[in-house]
């Protein structure tokens, strides 16, 4: 059995994430984030999503 992981839209990870969707995708174009095209709309795991916020604030030096 395949495990399954949460895909969300452009619109839902910028919500999570607190910032605008052309930011966002301004991220996803310049590799920053990992995505992928689907059908011609952007997704992202939130697994992924999770890791890339836990490395983000990791190289700033956040404790939290």
């Amino acid at each position: 059995m395949l495990k399954t992981d949460n895909l969300l839209s452009l619109k839902e990870v910028a919500t999570y994430l607190g910032i605008s969707k052309q930011s966002l995708y301004r991220m996803v174009k310049g590799g920053s984030i990992p995505a992928y095209k689907v059908g011609g709309t952007w997704r992202f795991r939130l697994s992924e999503i999770e890791e890339f916020l836990k490395r983000s604030s990791n190289l700033r030096g956040d404790r939290s």
